[in-house]
C-alpha cells in the first residue's frame, strides 16, 4: 500500500433479503497511487463491495471509513466530491444528451442553486474526450450501444474529479482496443494521487494493470496482495477450479507478470 488509507472497510458484512449472506467480515482498504482489482468468481460479493464502499449500502456490520472519518458523517454532497462510482450498467435515459448527462457530475463542485460553468463544460469535454467518446456528445443515451454508454459511464465519474474511483465491471462491454485505453486512464489517474478500484473478471487485465489484488470468496476475502502473489495456482484452484493455465509473460520493466487462461478439458 502507498500510504494511509483513504477510503477502507473493516469487518464488512452485508445481508440481502432471503437472508443472503453476500459479505462476511471483509477487510478492504485503497490508498493514493493504488490501482486495486477486486476479482472473483460470479457472486462472490465483489459488486456489493463497491457499493458499501460507495456509501450506496449501508453495511449489516462492520464500518467504512473516509480519510478516517465515518462515511456516514459526510453530507451525499461532501461524498460526492470525494468518491466516484461506475456501476456496470445503466438504464437507459431517453432524451438525456450524453455531454448533459457527463457535465451533471460536476454539480456536487458548485454552490446550490449555482449554475454550471466554462470551466465545468470544459472538464466534462475533456472526460469524454479521454474516453474516447467525444463524438458522443451530441446523442442521447438511449441510442448508444452498451460499449458506448460504458464509456459515458466512466468519462462521468472522470468528470467528478473524485479522489476516489470505484469501478465496476468497466471493461465488460467493451472491444479490446478500448479496454486497455479505460485501463490506461485509470492507471494514469492512479498515477497522479487517486485511488482506484477496479471490480473485474478478467484476471490477465488485472495482472498487468493492478497493483493488488483482492480475492473474494463466498463473500470473503481469500488473498490480498500483488498479482505475482494472488494469481497463482495454490491461491486459484480453490476458487475457481482445476481448469486453469498458468504461465508468465513479460511486462513493463522487464518483470514477469503472471497469466491465467480457462483450458478445455481440463
Amino acid at each position: 500500500m502507498n500510504g494511509a488509507p483513504i477510503l477502507g472497510g473493516s469487518a464488512l458484512a452485508f445481508d440481502y433479503p432471503g437472508p443472503v449472506h453476500a459479505l462476511r467480515g471483509v477487510d478492504c482498504s485503497i490508498a493514493a497511487g493504488e490501482l486495486v482489482f477486486v476479482i472473483g468468481p460470479n457472486g462472490s460479493g465483489k459488486s456489493t463491495l463497491l457499493r458499501l464502499l460507495a456509501g450506496i449500502l449501508a453495511p449489516t456490520a462492520g464500518s467504512v471509513t473516509l480519510a478516517g472519518a465515518p462515511l456516514e458523517s459526510f453530507t451525499p454532497r461532501d461524498r460526492a466530491r470525494r468518491i466516484a462510482l461506475v456501476p456496470q450498467y445503466l438504464p437507459a435515459l431517453p432524451e438525456v444528451l450524453v455531454a448533459d448527462f457527463v457535465l451533471s457530475a460536476r454539480y456536487a463542485h458548485v454552490a446550490r442553486w449555482t449554475a454550471l460553468g466554462a470551466t465545468d463544460r470544459e472538464v466534462a469535454a475533456r472526460a469524454l474526450a479521454d474516453c474516447d467518446a467525444a463524438e458522443l456528445a451530441c446523442r442521447t443515451m438511449e441510442e448508444l450501444s452498451g460499449g458506448q454508454r460504458q464509456r459515458v459511464l466512466l468519462a462521468r465519474a472522470v468528470a467528478q474529479e473524485a479522489q476516489v474511483l470505484l469501478v465496476d465491471e468497466p471493461t465488460n462491454a467493451l472491444d479490446p482496443e478500448h479496454q486497455i485505453q479505460v485501463l490506461d486512464l485509470l492507471a494514469r489517474l492512479t498515477c497522479a494521487g487517486r485511488a482506484v478500484a477496479v471490480v473485474s473478471h478478467d484476471l490477465n487485465l488485472a495482472s498487468q494493470y493492478a497493483t493488488r489484488l483482492v480475492l473474494l470468496d463466498e463473500g470473503r476475502v481469500v488473498a490480498d496482495g500483488s498479482p505475482e502473489r494472488v494469481l497463482v495456482r495454490e491461491t486459484l484452484e480453490a476458487v475457481y477450479g482445476r481448469g486453469l493455465h498458468y504461465g508468465t509473460w513479460p511486462s513493463a520493466g522487464g518483470t514477469a507478470r503472471p497469466f491465467v487462461l480457462p483450458r478445455r478439458g481440463a
